[in-house]
């Protein structure tokens, strides 16, 4: 069996992380964040290559995906038996040193399914009913996420599943009332569900210099690191805000800030340039697939990596409250980075079974 390997997808992720890499190495003092990621990219970059070598063809099947789902949705449950807390969420299961988060392969486990369910029901998209159905496969997912609680996570499972309905082929009516249904969800969840704690986040985005002190701090922080890199960047190990602690978390949820204040504008546009050529190549492999579940589960990956990334930007800009996103294949952490390379294999291996397909019916 062929094993080419689609470079196009992996060469963009590889120097995203890298780059994260250079971003922790500057500011690693007593915390071991470089040494340790460097053994989750050793192991992604395994995963990739492993998952690029299997025909994937049988994971569109309906028995393996529901069984995929189950696991899934079972590990998430297990974490509040088994799981430990860290930074106010039971989020983890831990190996050692070590720790897994499960929500992250989750997330991938909803776009299969979704994927399988649109791709069989895309003319029938129009009736409510596949709408409703497919939203309850994504709200069991949000919901054991959200009460971890994890609301950043259970946003980017929702914010996939929307993204999804429209690549879809919902109607407008069916829109409207979609966006209705999530402005009363919305609402129940603040007058009913959400912690003061989580309150005072969304009010820092309202107004984030009201608290500078407080709830604004970290996105206060932020702002003046992303700021002040300039044009050219203060250089590779000289973010004064990093390096002096101002900016909490910098090797997760503020590596864009950290890493936009060593290398400045240019060094962001080019960043930007590696993503966008990822997101590119990803939809331009579902726009070639030849079934409509390969394509929408590579439409899924990339609203996935899309959400994330303009949630973390956004937050790490202070123009988005601040919700503990990642960026892809850059911040610290090896369930997600694991989980990425292993999708792109995933890509890989379909855009390599695709292109198989044409060529044989030529």
């Amino acid at each position: 069996m062929s094993t080419r390997v689609d470079w196009r997808l992996f060469l963009p992720a590889i120097l995203i992380s890298l780059f994260g890499l250079m971003t922790m190495n500057s500011f690693s003092t007593e915390e071991p964040f470089f040494a340790r990621q460097i053994v989750w990219l050793v192991i992604s970059v395994g995963a990739f290559f492993a998952a690029n070598m299997i025909d994937w063809r049988f994971i569109s099947r309906t028995k393996v995906l529901l069984m995929v789902y189950l696991i899934c949705m079972g590990l998430l449950l297990l974490l509040f038996s088994l799981g430990f807390v860290a930074h106010g969420a039971q989020s983890w299961f831990s190996l050692g040193s070590f720790a897994i988060q499960p929500s992250d392969p989750a997330k991938i486990a909803v776009i299969l399914v979704l994927a399988k369910y649109f791709s069989r029901r895309h003319i029938e998209i129009t009736n409510v009913r596949h709408i409703i159905v497919s939203a309850a496969y994504a709200l069991v997912a949000a919901l054991l996420v959200f009460l971890q609680p994890d609301f950043g996570g259970a946003v980017i499972i929702l914010g996939v599943w929307f993204g999804m309905v429209l690549t879809s082929g919902i109607s407008k009516r069916h829109l409207l009332l979609v966006l209705c249904l999530g402005l009363a969800v919305a609402s129940s969840l603040w007058f009913f569900v959400l912690e003061p704690y989580q309150k005072a986040r969304i009010g820092t985005f309202l107004s984030p210099l009201s608290d500078i002190q407080g709830a604004g701090y970290n996105a206060y922080q932020s702002t003046v690191a992303v700021g002040s890199g300039q044009i050219l960047g203060k250089g590779i190990g000289l973010g004064s805000q990093s390096k002096l602690l101002f900016l909490p978390e910098y090797q997760t949820d503020f590596i864009f800030a950290a890493f936009a204040e060593e290398w400045g504008f240019v060094g962001t546009l080019l960043l930007l340039f590696l993503i966008f050529s990822l997101i590119l190549r990803i939809v331009d492999n579902a726009r070639r697939s030849e079934n409509n579940f390969e394509a929408l589960f590579g439409l899924g990956v990339a609203i996935l990596f899309v959400i994330h990334i303009l949630i973390h930007a956004g937050m790490n800009m202070g123009v988005l409250p601040v919700t503990g996103i990642v960026f892809p294949f850059m911040s610290y952490g090896g369930s997600h980075l694991i989980t990425e390379f292993f999708t792109l294999g995933i890509l890989s291996s379909f855009a390599r079974t695709s292109e198989g397909r044409l060529m044989a019916n030529n």
